[in-house]
């Protein structure tokens, strides 16, 4: 329906781009949304299958913790599994990153300050060059480094970007330049400030997060505010909402987060109204419904659902599919934002259903069409 406006343009950063495994991060590339499984790595069947809901919701990149030599045993058989490429988590142990780079890890998070010496690091560089790996270096402001504390007095954007700045010198001095770098914090000032200054400084990709969020509501509103902040300034190349959730809802909550924006476009855009006296159907629970019904919609297209006809009509023109309450059980469709049909009560959430499975049939079918051309 309708296309983005002029004023809806967000003029993106200009980063070089890499790749981490078939996926292209930066540059003219679309925002990538990663999340981190929960499961034990050394627990292969749980991670793979929690790796799997994850995919299916969306996921580009997703990361898996590798704390110990059990969860590099297990790495190997999790990566050939995986649909999508595998960042293995490192923090201190320089040996557990080339285990992962051997194993199929298409990113290596480390900080290469914690690795330890220069050899190690060379090591590490070796390692990730001979298997195709890129490197995301992961600063945090619960970890930076006791000097950078000491000079700055606390985590601070400067201390912040400091740190990014001196391990990414580290890769560079080891003439290793496919990396990305984040400087997450858990206080979105702090984050947001400090992204933006290291958006000045550097053109590598950067990766997005409010580290720590919280919870599934309260860490959606966090990471919506930081992150879409920066992403409307046009900086981040790819993103993870860290929620005290399940990860796939990480996943979901990325997907809302760029697609508010027009940076993505995935699935079902739902647009409802949080209902009234006036409504003539139960909204709320109708778009419930829909939303788990329609989860599986992968093709882009809009529905709106509004229960009375005060705003419905002007939704349903912006819409592929629209729908509102009218009286006596009878309710309007709109298909293209052109009045189609009445659909009653008892068949409103099965044939709305329908009619978005159809519309997806025939989008993509159109799709796929205009790229054989």
């Amino acid at each position: 329906m309708s296309s983005i406006r002029p004023w809806r343009d967000i003029d993106r950063r200009n980063s070089r781009q890499i790749m981490v495994g078939a996926v292209p991060v930066g540059g003219d590339a679309p925002i990538t949304v990663q999340t981190m499984t929960n499961t034990l790595t050394s627990d292969a069947v749980a991670t793979i299958d929690q790796i799997r809901r994850c995919e299916d919701a969306g996921a580009d990149i997703i990361r898996v913790s590798c704390p110990d030599v059990e969860s590099t045993a297990a790495f190997g058989k999790i990566a050939k599994a995986a649909r999508v490429p595998l960042v293995a988590d490192i923090h201190f142990h320089y040996k557990r990153a080339l285990e992962a780079a051997d194993a199929g890890a298409a990113c290596l998070r480390i900080n290469p300050g914690n690795i330890g010496s220069s050899e190690r690091v060379a090591e590490v560089v070796r390692a990730a060059k001979a298997n195709g790996c890129a490197i995301r270096i992961g600063v945090n402001a619960g970890s930076l480094e006791k000097d950078l504390l000491e000079k700055y007095g606390e985590p601070c954007p400067e201390a912040l970007v400091e740190s990014a700045l001196d391990h990414i010198k580290l890769l560079q001095d080891h003439d290793f330049h496919e990396y990305k770098v984040a400087v997450k914090a858990s206080d979105v000032f702090l984050a947001v400030s400090a992204y933006m200054q290291l958006a000045d400084a550097v053109d590598c990709p950067l990766h997005l997060g409010i580290t720590e969020a919280g919870g599934l509501i309260g860490g959606t509103v966090k990471s919506s505010i930081g992150m879409g902040n920066m992403l409307w300034a046009g900086i981040g190349d790819t993103i993870r909402v860290s929620l005290s959730a399940e990860p796939e809802e990480e996943v979901r909550v990325g997907f809302e987060i760029l697609k508010s924006l027009g940076l993505r476009t995935r699935g079902v855009r739902v647009v409802s109204c949080p209902s009234c006296a006036r409504q003539g159907f139960d909204v709320i629970r109708t778009v419930q419904a829909l939303e788990d019904r329609l989860s599986h919609i992968k093709t882009p297209l809009s529905l709106s659902v509004l229960g009375c006809v005060v705003n419905g009509p002007g939704e349903a023109r912006e819409t592929d599919i629209g729908l509102t309450g009218g009286g006596n059980g009878k309710h309007m469709v709109y298909l293209s934002g052109v009045t189609d049909h009445t659909v009653e009560s008892d068949d409103m959430l099965g044939h709305i259903v329908e009619l978005v499975e159809v519309k997806a049939a025939e989008l993509e079918a159109e799709a796929q069409a205009v790229a054989a051309e």
